[in-house]
């Protein structure tokens, strides 16, 4: 027979039996659909999580932090706590004298404080940078209303967009211009001490969304760092950013082992291109694992495939004798019970992929409304869009998946089948 009539033929056997293939390739759909919105939101997620980090972290960006966290408790990218060694603000300057592949450093002190302005109060975390540097390394810190002043006076400050006004309904709470009351809880004294001093906001930050381990941060204050030394009482900083000219493997080895050996390996040096790969191959691993849980249920679906064939071949044994009497081969009996499970691996992987996919929109939807709120860079909390990724490996991996499960669970009936010799079946009553 020829491929056209062989799948016509079983085509029209499924079409005899629609509540049975129906429910056979409910199966199917079911796995299919599992797999595909699993990966296309976690694909989504991490492509949406790269490029947030990429705003804070460009390829020739390194980190340093003390090796085992710092002195007030503030635990670095680094880790840990209590190595009794802190990064100080003027550090930065022993840094760019070590190497002419540095361009700038800067520093950034951080603590978890708050801004009240009226009755109205908002957790952030207060960050102490200096202003034109800072603006210089990261161009996402540029206002949407008011200005980041360059040469600020101690009492400005810039506060990050979603600090600013509400993620739901827009309501601006602290605007350019207003007079507001910075403040932090001083535990390193007993019993603590809130220190607070009344600032002027001179910008809100443009809106940037989702993660950030140095660069602006939407749930962020900043103030000049002259300011916070004398306001945190100390001159330690959370971490040092280190800009360099070139953004090669070999300039961020040779730097980073020039910074780690002259602080004596009291410090950690981390590239940004290495938070990135991590991201990667973490991402990597969860999508694998995920997508197996959801080849679980493709697998109950392929034993009720073999289930409803063998049961089809016992209804169809008098057809089957008919078929071999008139001249067809076992050949081309097991050609027409695997085009019906090729049939319905297809219909159910393409009807599969279509509704994982519209589960993947619907749950990105439910992310971005704001239902469920995802820390981005400190303090406070905000929401950020995930656009769910169906990439053209996910869709053919899936409709081979959906195909391949279906084909080699129906094997062994459409063998039995083929096998059957002609009296045989047309004695069956």
């Amino acid at each position: 027979m020829k491929i056209g009539d062989i799948f016509g033929y079983s085509f029209n056997a499924i079409k005899l039996r629609k509540l049975r293939a129906a429910l056979t390739t409910l199966g199917v759909i079911v796995g299919i659909a599992a797999i595909v919105a699993l990966l296309s939101i976690t694909q989504g997620l991490q492509v949406t999580i790269t490029e947030q980090l990429n705003q804070g972290l460009s390829a020739n960006t390194l980190i340093v932090t003390p090796s085992s966290g710092n002195e007030d408790g503030n635990i670095g990218l680094g880790g840990g706590s209590g190595s009794g060694f802190s990064l100080v603000v003027n550090h930065t300057d022993t840094i760019n004298a070590l190497s002419d592949d540095i361009e700038t450093s800067i520093a950034i002190m951080s603590r978890n404080g708050a801004i009240e302005a009226g009755n109205f109060s908002r957790s952030t975390t207060l960050y102490g940078v200096d202003f034109a540097t800072y603006a210089q390394v990261y161009p996402s810190f540029k206002a949407q209303t008011g200005a980041v002043p360059l040469d600020p006076v101690e009492v400005q400050v810039v506060v990050g967009n979603r600090v600013s006004q509400s993620v739901r309904n827009g309501t601006v709470f602290f605007g350019a211009g207003e007079l507001v009351n910075v403040s932090w809880v001083n535990a390193t004294v007993l019993p603590p001490v809130k220190e607070q001093y009344l600032a002027i906001v001179a910008g809100v930050l443009e809106p940037l969304g989702g993660f950030s381990f140095s660069g602006p941060s939407d749930t962020g204050v900043y103030i000049p760092i002259e300011k916070a030394q004398s306001f945190f009482g100390t001159d330690q900083c959370s971490m040092i950013v280190v800009i360099l000219k070139h953004s090669d493997n070999t300039t961020i080895t040779d730097v980073s082992k020039l910074i780690e050996s002259h602080f004596s390996g009291q410090v950690s040096v981390i590239a940004a291109t290495t938070i990135i790969d991590t991201i990667g191959i973490v991402f990597s691993t969860i999508q694998l694992f995920l997508a197996g849980i959801a080849a679980i249920s493709l697998l109950v679906a392929g034993i009720g495939i073999m289930n409803i064939m063998i049961v089809s071949l016992i209804e169809r044994t008098r057809e089957i004798g008919i078929l071999k009497a008139l001249g067809m081969r076992g050949g081309g009996v097991l050609s027409i019970f695997l085009g019906e499970s090729v049939i319905i691996g297809l219909i159910g992987a393409l009807v599969g992929i279509g509704l994982g996919w519209g589960l993947a929109v619907g749950v990105s939807e439910v992310l971005g409304s704001g239902l469920f709120s995802v820390g981005a860079g400190g303090g406070g909390s905000g929401t950020f869009a995930v656009s769910p990724l169906l990439t053209p490996e996910v869709f053919v991996g899936a409709l081979a998946f959906g195909v391949g499960v279906s084909v080699i669970f129906a094997l062994y009936p459409a063998w039995r089948a083929s096998k059957l010799k002609p009296v045989d079946a047309l004695r069956y009553e």
